[in-house]
């Protein structure tokens, strides 16, 4: 299966995952960080979760070593000028995003679609951050990758009609179901998500329930798949502090203000799963 190859910027837990299911479906992959510490650290734990799989018999040992042939290690960001397509998946900060997009333009070949895997940042920010705005999309991948069945793509008003049908077709190539949405804070899954984490954590924060019941009121009553606090700890309460903070900045609505407890944990260190500790104990 040969797909062309795919640019992924960013090696963390998104990167590592979009990596994960574009070279499972025939894609060559470049995987890119700022160190060959990082980006070799992402793909050795790639490698434990293939193996780990093969363990419970969902890939076979030729599967998990044909996937990991396809996936190659990048440093330089002009390494990108080999791919068919580009997602950035790296923290959300604005100002760095728009730093990855300006050398993006600059060493990838002309239609390239460049794509952002931002949960909630502005979209055409980074778009305007190139000479090619046309050619920028959002494609919202969901925690973890390989899992999660829905992609959200986001349209700028300078996205073309090319590009958006491009990324619809990336991403139902990786066996992903698409909806589009409009470039503001938080889109669709990130504006319907933030208030239900937020108030979750402050009715916690109030003394209202304990934790195991508030996680247990939406599992058992919405049949959802974990608890909000679950998630918030999946998500990492530094992310979702940052994604508050700046739905909050831009809509002034006391849905989107980040609770004192969230603030607190997040300074304590108590990030969620990453850290071994958040609203549950993970060590």
């Amino acid at each position: 299966m040969d797909k062309g190859v795919v640019g992924v910027v960013g090696s963390g837990t998104m990167g590592r995952g979009i990596a994960q299911v574009a070279a499972n479906v025939g894609y060559d992959v470049i995987l890119n960080d700022v160190s060959d510490d990082l980006v070799h650290q992402s793909v050795e734990k790639l490698q434990r979760d293939l193996t780990r799989l093969v363990e419970k018999g969902k890939v076979t040992p030729e599967g998990r070593d044909q996937l990991l042939s396809r996936v190659r290690t990048s440093t330089e960001l002009g390494d990108m000028a080999a791919a068919d397509i580009v997602v950035e998946a790296i923290y959300e900060d604005l100002e760095a995003k728009k730093r990855v997009f300006a050398r993006l333009d600059e060493v990838c070949p002309e239609g390239v679609v460049l794509a952002s895997n931002s949960s909630s940042l502005s979209i055409l920010d980074m778009a305007m951050a190139t000479k090619r705005p046309e050619n920028v999309v959002g494609i919202h991948f969901f925690n973890p990758v390989p899992l999660m069945q829905g992609v959200e793509l986001v349209c700028t008003i300078m996205t073309s009609f090319h590009t958006l049908e491009a990324a619809r077709q990336f991403s139902e190539s990786l066996g992903k179901k698409t909806w589009v949405a409009k470039d503001a804070p938080g889109f669709l899954s990130t504006r319907l998500m933030i208030p239900y984490l937020l108030d979750a954590i402050r009715l916690l924060e109030s003394g209202f329930a304990k934790k195991e019941d508030i996680d247990s009121c939406c599992v058992l009553s919405f049949n959802y798949p974990m608890g909000p606090l679950t998630l918030s700890d999946l998500i990492g309460l530094d992310v979702l502090l940052n994604i508050a903070n700046g739905m909050y900045a831009s809509f002034k609505d006391p849905r989107f203000a980040a609770p004192i407890l969230l603030e607190k944990m997040v300074r304590a260190g108590q990030l969620g799963r990453k850290a071994g500790k958040g609203f549950y104990d993970y060590s």
